[in-house]
């Protein structure tokens, strides 16, 4: 009896820490360069009324989320599979679309690696950025990938939180003024709430934390309810790093600093807090994306591989990919700020594609969800987010043909 009691013990703190490492990596896969980019670019052009905005991905988010997670936790199978089971094919579209989406983002996560040792170190972009791709590189060449995987992001999230709240208060925003445009913006813009739902659940990262989920084993209709727990306090830490980034560069535009360099992120930390601060910034951007190199690398992979993929072979083709992308970094000679913002934007037309499919499993395949009675409440839920996302998709498409004319 006390055997089995042990055993069970160990089984229960090994599905926690594999569901903590799920919930960080996709939390830490949407706090990468693009993140910290577009929400220092959006607090600079409109200001207070950038927290409505904020709270409307976030509950865009959440719903998003909770389906994904709740879809693919029951079922114990990957996006594309449940699309190629679906309609044989789609699957494999969807694979492409994120597969895609993912070399995109990892480029710009790269760079953002370059920018963030540049401004921790004074090191040359290009050079930080092929180090941080070895460094990303080294973690799945290790025997013990996805326990370090696990460790890492949870280690490098709690890092930038902590440092986000030091700069928050010495910024001294005027909080007040944000919690009213909160709820009363003086400002809407579809296009910000559109790349901030597509860097934060758009593409790869909306899988992120699911498709880890299924590689720790802990998925089923037992599980159910640590599945949506996960999948809304990943959103929830997103959430936390995206308010206090906004309210210390509210605090430093409210001041009356301008920013206007290439590096705009970096610009207001300095503002904010002297040397200390661009230090700072530069460690916070580095662990952003990084973190957001090994969850973009892991998830885009797992949508070209199976359950049945050697884990020492799908660890190889995550190198080659980092590889790959670090390459077509170096020789791309593209502002990082632009490519930041565009990597965010596409992966807005890729949501309303796989969410949909998981919505149809949700609503007409009970058989690939083990017969699980799936919420109506969540369903109804799930589907009017779905159409918000075609509304937000199409302006993805006006977003990108603007940005690139």
């Amino acid at each position: 009896m006390a055997e089995t009691s042990t055993k069970l013990n160990l089984s229960s703190s090994a599905r926690r820490t594999a569901l903590l490492g799920a919930m960080f990596l996709m939390a830490t896969s949407a706090i990468g360069p693009g993140f910290i980019t577009q929400t220092t670019v959006f607090t600079a052009q409109i200001g207070a009324a950038f927290a409505f905005a904020i709270l409307a991905s976030i509950l865009i988010d959440i719903a998003v989320q909770m389906n994904v997670w709740r879809v693919i936790g029951v079922s114990g199978l990957r996006a594309q599979e449940l699309g190629n089971k679906v309609i044989p094919g789609v699957g494999w579209f969807l694979a492409g679309l994120v597969f895609l989406g993912g070399v995109v983002f990892n480029i710009g996560n790269i760079a953002g690696t370059g920018l963030g040792a540049n401004a921790m170190l004074g090191v040359d972009p290009k050079i930080g950025g092929a180090v941080s791709a070895l460094v990303a590189i080294l973690i799945f060449l290790s025997k013990k990938a996805g326990m370090a995987l696990d460790r890492i992001v949870v280690l490098l999230g709690a890092v930038m939180i902590l440092l986000m709240i030091y700069v928050a208060i010495v910024a001294a925003p005027p909080v007040g003024e944000a919690l009213k445009n909160t709820f009363l913006p003086e400002t809407v813009d579809f296009l910000i709430i559109t790349t901030l739902v597509g860097g934060t659940v758009g593409g790869y990262i909306t899988y992120a934390g699911a498709h880890r989920m299924l590689d720790s084993g802990a998925t089923g209709i037992e599980h159910v309810r640590e599945i949506t727990r996960s999948s809304v306090l990943g959103i929830i830490v997103t959430g936390i790093m995206r308010v206090l980034l906004f309210l210390a560069i509210l605090g430093v535009v409210a001041g009356g600093t301008v920013l206007t360099s290439n590096n705009m992120a970096a610009e207001a930390f300095g503002a904010a807090a002297g040397e200390i601060g661009t230090r700072m910034f530069g460690i916070v951007l580095w662990a952003a994306a990084v973190t957001s190199v090994i969850g973009a690398a892991f998830t885009s992979v797992s949508f070209i591989t199976s359950s049945r993929t050697p884990e020492r072979k799908r660890n190889l083709i995550t190198v080659v990919f980092i590889a790959g992308c670090a390459t077509a970094y170096l020789f791309l000679g593209q502002a990082p700020q632009q490519l930041l913002i565009f990597a965010g934007a596409f992966n807005g037309l890729i949501l309303p594609v796989g969410f949909g499919i998981l919505l149809w499993v949700a609503w007409r395949r009970r058989d690939l969800m083990h017969g699980y009675a799936y919420p109506k409440w969540l369903l109804i839920v799930g589907v009017l987010t779905w159409l918000l996302t075609l509304f937000l998709g199409w302006n993805s498409v006006l977003g990108l043909a603007k940005l690139w004319s």
